[in-house]
């Protein structure tokens, strides 16, 4: 390569570098923004509450103790595998402890060599490690016929019976806390999921926030209902601060806002009336609000009867003003009806008024020039004709 080849080709180098890192630092900056702007939520989009209880006093911690069944339930699975484990493993090493403290009591392990006629409380227990698979073996209901109770020691029978009836009462407890665990109907909601973001558009002629929500199982979700919370800081006329103040939002469907036929996605929508909160919103001054929009399904899950709860928010960079979701449903020439996932949270934007406020005076004017009003400012005044014509 000579010396023009090799001045072209570190040109070149050098321009794709400048270019590599121009493309990089915008990123950072975008999202170093992102991240700066990036708003406290009380609800993520997965559902989860963004709260904690502070100072809370040591006896109403005791209560969760009473409430144990809950507690377990609502441990993480880590905690509760460990809970898990370890009660099974504190209970055999427990019981094999009592066993072993039988066997040393009767003078039955070897180191008190006892006759050959001697008849233990326990056959083969010669130390705490056979004393201990000894408990598991009887709690567990192994029962490898090497180790055995005998009817000589009435502690060890008792014993016996304890163990088993302690030994059903804890698999019991544990193995319903695992099996409820897994069935609990939250799980059935991670099935349910909600758009990206909520749109605001004209629907019907009249302007309104909309939100898609879909069911990514075929199984229904019988008696679903759906509405919403909008989350503020109001200051009262009397100057107390109210944070998390909450406001009704009315969310419905073509059919109403019960008992939902949850079969394929539903577009839900809020009217945005003289009542919506959203009314004196517009679209330049709508990233400047400061609100949450909490949404909530509930309805019961078809196949276990368990009443279930679906929650995701939206802050007002979520809210999209002039936007409509494209369609997502049709019908294959098989005559099936198809549901495009790709395009469940695509938007496209369309023409619309840029505050409610605005279209329902525009509705106002085209209704007053229908009517036709009488201008006030219109007299009549009377002239008196008179006959010229002489007879």
């Amino acid at each position: 390569m000579d010396a023009s080849g090799q001045n072209i080709f570190r040109t070149l180098i050098r321009a794709l570098t400048e270019r590599m890192f121009k493309h990089l630092r915008k990123w950072l900056v975008t999202h170093f923004s992102r991240c700066s702007r990036q708003r406290t939520r009380l609800v993520s989009k997965d559902g989860r509450c963004n709260i904690e209880f502070g100072n809370v006093d040591a006896q109403s911690r005791l209560i969760f103790f009473v409430d144990i069944w809950t507690t377990v339930l609502d441990l993480k699975w880590r905690y509760k595998m460990t809970i898990f484990i370890s009660a099974f493993l504190g209970s055999w090493f427990l019981f094999g402890l009592l066993w072993y403290v039988v066997a040393y009591v009767h003078q039955d392990l070897p180191e008190f060599h006892p006759s050959d006629n001697h008849t233990p409380c326990v056959e083969n227990i010669n130390g705490m490690t056979s004393a201990f698979l000894f408990s598991l073996e009887t709690q567990v209901t192994i029962g490898y016929g090497f180790r055995c109770v005998t009817e000589q020691c009435a502690t060890a029978i008792f014993l016996l019976i304890f163990q088993s009836i302690l030994g059903v009462i804890v698999n019991s407890f544990m193995c319903g806390a695992i099996l409820a665990k897994i069935s609990r109907p939250k799980k059935r909601a991670k099935t349910i999921t909600f758009s990206k973001n909520a749109v605001i558009s004209k629907r019907a002629g009249k302007l309104c926030l909309l939100i898609r929500v879909a069911n990514l199982r075929k199984s229904l979700l019988i008696g679903g209902h759906i509405y919403g919370k909008l989350l503020k800081t109001t200051v009262t006329p009397e100057g107390e601060t109210i944070i998390l103040d909450q406001t009704n939002i009315n969310f419905i469907v073509d059919a109403g806002n019960e008992n939902l036929f949850f079969i394929s996605p539903l577009t839900i929508y809020h009217v945005i009336d003289h009542n919506s909160p959203f009314f004196h919103m517009a679209a330049e001054t709508l990233s400047q609000q400061d609100f949450e929009l909490v949404v909530f399904l509930d309805g019961t899950v078809e196949s276990t009867s368990a009443t279930c709860q679906v929650r995701t928010s939206y802050v007002p960079e979520e809210v999209l003003w002039g936007y409509r979701f494209v369609p997502i449903v049709s019908k294959t020439k098989e005559g099936k009806y198809r549901v495009d996932f790709h395009n469940f949270s695509k938007t496209i934007e369309v023409e619309t008024p840029h505050c409610a406020m605005c279209l329902y005076n525009e509705k106002d004017a085209r209704a007053r020039i229908k009517l036709g009003y009488d201008n006030p400012n219109f007299n009549l005044s009377e002239v008196s004709e008179t006959d010229d014509t002489q007879m």
